[in-house]
């Protein structure tokens, strides 16, 4: 257990040896600082996903002193309103009620017409960075595009979007393991403040409804239910954070993880239609999200390790993408792969309802910079961000 270190910077830069370490030693660990159980192995990642007997939450059928955890500090209440009426922290039926509602206005449909937009917003933020000879590429094509495709779909009006990115970090911050209160006062004040912007806003679409997906959110019905005012809320901060964080991290997670695999980015080069693999492929080598909590509601049992009711685990992502029992040579980046069962978007009840927006986004400015940009190369190694759970890069350098 000691190689698995999620406040050490050397770990959080290369967390998959110490990975391999958790998998070869079990199926499960019980990680005292967290007071986790770790997961580590691809099949039982993704069957534990799919296990009813765990939750996002444990609310809809205990207390917090029943399931004998500590209530939050009262002056986290912001966060946790918001965050708990989201349905990624949900379960049924509350959950199968919200997807259901929020699913009737983010369609497929509604997605893929989205596509002409984000790739005219690709093109558009790579020409600039050409332009420019270089820049951030998480600043200057990463970042904006996602948060422009998201508060496009919700209809918040563009003068309205620079606060959305920083509300989205601070918020993001309390998913981390063990964050600290100053982290927390962080996201209590970006979630008043964002909830406190979106109330305005839906206040504006039920008197003036638009072609968006706030307008369709108030819209959306099933025979008398509709969905109350602050699981709009909730929802509509649930996508934007999860509809550009993963995004932004996958975007220059994966253009450092070409920059140092030289063969495969020229590969890609010389063969555009290896994109769709390529990005999917870029999900698993170096997963945004490293890991993905459940409680466990009803006792468990784990290759004869008894997981008792009460409990957390910790799903790591990032490892079951590594996987040599799933994947062959798993630690080699292979854009070609084309069995790749990674669960980068999660699976079962929860995945990912925004996973082919993502796709298309990613599609978009991955195409974007080979056609316009086929000289980008980095101008320096990247400082990685000091999270584990949300993986990324502070800043990546580059020039074209």
């Amino acid at each position: 257990m000691a190689a698995f270190d999620p406040w050490d910077p050397a770990f959080v830069a290369d967390p998959y040896p110490a990975y391999a370490e958790l998998r070869a030693k079990g199926r499960v660990h019980y990680f005292e600082p967290t007071n986790q159980w770790l997961v580590p192995h691809h099949a039982d990642v993704s069957a534990l996903l799919r296990d009813r007997r765990l939750g996002r939450t444990y609310l809809h059928r205990f207390s917090h002193e029943e399931f004998g955890r500590t209530p939050p500090p009262p002056e986290h209440e912001p966060f946790h309103t918001l965050n708990d009426h989201g349905m990624l922290d949900l379960e049924p039926p509350d959950h199968t009620r919200i997807r259901r509602l929020v699913s009737k206005a983010f369609t497929p449909r509604t997605v893929e017409r989205l596509k002409p937009y984000v790739e005219q917003l690709a093109g558009e933020l790579v020409d600039r960075l050409v332009a420019a000879g270089g820049g951030d590429l998480l600043r200057d094509v990463a970042e904006p595009l996602p948060v422009a495709v998201i508060a496009e779909m919700l209809g918040i009006p563009e003068a309205d979007r620079g606060p959305l990115r920083p509300w989205s970090a601070d918020i993001c911050g309390m998913y981390e393991l063990n964050p600290s209160e100053e982290a927390a006062r962080k996201a209590v004040r970006a979630s008043i403040e964002f909830s406190d912007y979106l109330r305005e806003l839906i206040a504006e679409r039920r008197k003036e409804p638009g072609d968006d997906l706030i307008s369709g959110l108030i819209a959306a019905h099933d025979e008398e239910d509709r969905l109350t005012e602050q699981e709009m809320i909730s929802t509509c901060v649930l996508l934007l954070n999860a509809g550009h964080e993963a995004t932004v991290n996958a975007t220059v997670n994966g253009w450092w993880a070409l920059f140092r695999n030289p063969g495969q980015l020229a590969a890609l080069r010389a063969d555009h239609s290896l994109v769709p693999s390529a990005v999917e492929e870029l999900l698993r080598y170096d997963t945004p999200l490293q890991l993905f909590e459940r409680w466990v509601l009803d006792e468990i049992e784990i290759d004869g390790t008894v997981v008792p009711r009460g409990s957390e685990l910790a799903l790591l992502f990032g490892s079951a993408n590594h996987d040599p029992a799933v994947f062959t040579d798993p630690e080699k980046l292979d854009l070609t792969r084309r069995d790749n069962p990674h669960i980068s978007f999660s699976a079962g009840i929860h995945y990912c309802i925004g996973a082919p927006l993502a796709r298309i986004e990613l599609t978009a400015s991955m195409g974007a910079l080979l056609k316009k940009a086929p000289g980008l190369k980095p101008v320096a190694e990247p400082k990685r961000k000091p999270n584990f759970v949300i993986r990324g890069l502070e800043g990546l350098e580059v020039e074209v």
